[in-house]
C-alpha cells in the first residue's frame, strides 16, 4: 500500500502560516503549567516549566526499570523485540511529530509520553491483571498502570510535576481508541484527586479519565499507533506469524505505513481545530486492525499460558509473603531492603513517612516496580525449594529445533 500524504492544499496552507507568522497556535502555554508546590525561582528561559517535568522524569528512580519490562512479548530473550523502554520513545517521537505539525506544546507532549508507563507491572497487561486481582482481592480496591503511573511520579517519589502532565498521564489509556478526542478540562489538584479516587474504587473508571490538552491526546492516540504495527513486526521476529497471515487493512500493512497514514490523517483533520481527529474511513480501520490483533497476537501470545500457570502463583506467593513480612516487621525482607529503604534514600519530601502507607499498596507499589526478571529472581530468593520455574525462550532455540529435525 502507498503511503498517504498530505493534500497539497493544508501542506501549501501550514507553509503559508509559517512564513506569515499566523501559524495557527494550539499549544499549551508553559504560563498556565500548574504545579502542587509553587516556586518563587523565576524558570529560566532555556528551561520551560514542561521541559522541567522530563528531566524529572527521566532521572526519577524508576525509569531505569522500563528497560526489563515486557510490551507484548514475555519470557522471550530477542533484542530485536520491543520492550516498554522503546515503546515510549516511540510514544513520544510519534507525538512530538504530530505536534510539531499541529504547533502543539512539544515538552508537554515528551513529558507524557515519556512517564505514561512508568507504573506498568512486570510481564505487561497480564502482570497488570494478576496485580489487580490480589490487591482487589485483599482491599476491594482495583489497580490500573495508568493510575498508577501517577502514583509513582507524585506519591510514591513527589516530583511534583505539573497538574497538565499527570492528568495527560493517567489519560493515556491506549486500549480504547475514539474517532474524535477533545480535552477534559481539569482544574485542580483537588478535583484530580477526587477523579483518582473513584479509578480505585469503581471498576472501569479509570479508562474514563480524559486528558486536558490537546498534548495528550497526541499523547493518548500516539499511544495506540505505536504499538498497532509495531506489534505484528514483534510477532514477525518471533516466528509466531507472518504478515500475510493478517488480512489486509485501509491503513497499511507493515509499521512505517502504518504509522505514516494515521500521523498524515490525523494532522489532515485536526489542524488549527480544537480536538485530535481521524475520519472514519481511519477510524474504522484502527478499530478492526486492533481486533486483528487481539485474536491473533495477545489472545495468542507464545508466553501467556505459562505466565497463568506459573507466574500468576509465583506473584501470588510474593504479595503473600512480602505482605506479611511487611505486618511482622521484618525488617531484613526484600519489602524493606529492595523497597522501603531504596524509595526513603531519594531525597523527595513527604508528608507522611512512607512506611505509614497502607500495607497491601507498599506491597502492590514494590510488586509494580518489579522488572520481568527481578520478579523471578525474587521468587527464587523468597522460595528456593519451589517447583515454580519460568524458562525464557532462547536465542537458539530455532537452530536446535531445525537440528533435532535433520
Amino acid at each position: 500500500m502507498a503511503k498517504e500524504r498530505l493534500s497539497a492544499e493544508l501542506s501549501e496552507r501550514i507553509e503559508y502560516e509559517k512564513r506569515a507568522r499566523t501559524y495557527a497556535d494550539r499549544a499549551f502555554p508553559d504560563s498556565m503549567a500548574f504545579r502542587r508546590h509553587s516556586n518563587t525561582t523565576p524558570t529560566p528561559v532555556w528551561r520551560p516549566k514542561f521541559a522541567k517535568d522530563i528531566d524529572r522524569i527521566m532521572y526519577s528512580p524508576y525509569y531505569n526499570r522500563y528497560t526489563d519490562k515486557t510490551q507484548v512479548f514475555s519470557l522471550v530473550k530477542n533484542d530485536d523485540i520491543t520492550r516498554r523502554s522503546l515503546h515510549v520513545q516511540l510514544v513520544s517521537r510519534i507525538a512530538r511529530t504530530i505536534g510539531r505539525a499541529l504547533n502543539l506544546n512539544l515538552d508537554l507532549i515528551e513529558a507524557i509520553a515519556l512517564g505514561h508507563d512508568i507504573g506498568h507491572t512486570p510481564f505487561a497487561h497480564t502482570g497488570e491483571v494478576f496485580l489487580n486481582d490480589l490487591y482487589h482481592s485483599h482491599t476491594g480496591r482495583y489497580f490500573n498502570h495508568n493510575i498508577h503511573s501517577v502514583r509513582v511520579l507524585d506519591k510514591i517519589f513527589s516530583l511534583n510535576l505539573t497538574l497538565q502532565t499527570l492528568v495527560g498521564i493517567a489519560g493515556h489509556n491506549g486500549e480504547i481508541e475514539l474517532s474524535e478526542y477533545r480535552p477534559v478540562p481539569m482544574d485542580s489538584f483537588e478535583q484530580f484527586e477526587a477523579e483518582l479516587e473513584k479509578c480505585y474504587t469503581i471498576p472501569g473508571y479509570a479508562n474514563k479519565i480524559q486528558p486536558s490538552t490537546l498534548e495528550g491526546n497526541v499523547v493518548r492516540i500516539s499511544d495506540i499507533i505505536a504499538y498497532l504495527g509495531k506489534d505484528r513486526q514483534d510477532a514477525g521476529r518471533i516466528r509466531m506469524l507472518e504478515d500475510s497471515d493478517f488480512p489486509s487493512s485501509d491503513i497499511g500493512s507493515i509499521n512505517s505505513e502504518i504509522i505514516n497514514n494515521l500521523v498524515v490523517n490525523i494532522i489532515e483533520n485536526s489542524y488549527g481545530q480544537p480536538y485530535i481527529k481521524l475520519d472514519e474511513k481511519h477510524f474504522q480501520a484502527v478499530k478492526a486492525y486492533k481486533r486483528d490483533n487481539y485474536a491473533m497476537i495477545y489472545e495468542n501470545e507464545p508466553g501467556r499460558a505459562r505466565l497463568e500457570q506459573v507466574a500468576k502463583p509465583m506473584m501470588t506467593e510474593i504479595y503473600e509473603q512480602l505482605l506479611e513480612d511487611l505486618v511482622q516487621g521484618k525488617g531484613y525482607s526484600p519489602v524493606f531492603k529492595h523497597h522501603i529503604d531504596y524509595v526513603n534514600q531519594t531525597h523527595y519530601p513527604r508528608p507522611v513517612p512512607y512506611e505509614k502507607t497502607e500495607p497491601n499498596q507498599i506491597v502492590v507499589d514494590y510488586i509494580a516496580s518489579m522488572t520481568d526478571d527481578y520478579l523471578i529472581d525474587l521468587y527464587h530468593y523468597l522460595f528456593p525449594d519451589s517447583e515454580y520455574y519460568l524458562e525464557y525462550t532462547g536465542y537458539f532455540m530455532d537452530l536446535l529445533r531445525l537440528q533435532e529435525q535433520q
